[in-house]
């Protein structure tokens, strides 16, 4: 069984607990520094907005980048597949002709 690191993570002057596998801090920490780094240009474009709102603007831009990571590896996944399939097609054409 693992051990577990305990840290605390500060998003917009609030910190975070968290119990986590060693390999993750390195990445969560860079993590908490992009929020942090995109709140702070979003506050200077919309210093009206209060900390909740900017958080939930940050939620957003993240969720629409994860989304087109995520269709991308799809469509590489079937054009990877048609390849495949593609060069199977081939050979059978080979054996049988």
């Amino acid at each position: 069984m693992s051990e577990k690191l305990s840290i605390k993570l500060k998003i917009l002057e609030r910190n975070y607990p968290l119990l986590i596998e060693w390999k993750e801090e390195e990445k969560l920490r860079e993590a908490a520094k992009r929020i942090n780094d995109l709140v702070i240009r979003f506050k200077q474009h919309y210093s009206d907005k209060d900390n909740q709102d900017l958080l939930a603007m940050v939620s957003l831009q993240f969720a629409s980048k994860l989304l087109d990571v995520e269709g991308n590896q799809n469509t590489q996944s079937i054009e990877t597949r048609i390849e495949q399939l593609c060069e199977e097609l081939d050979e059978f054409i080979k054996i049988h002709t």
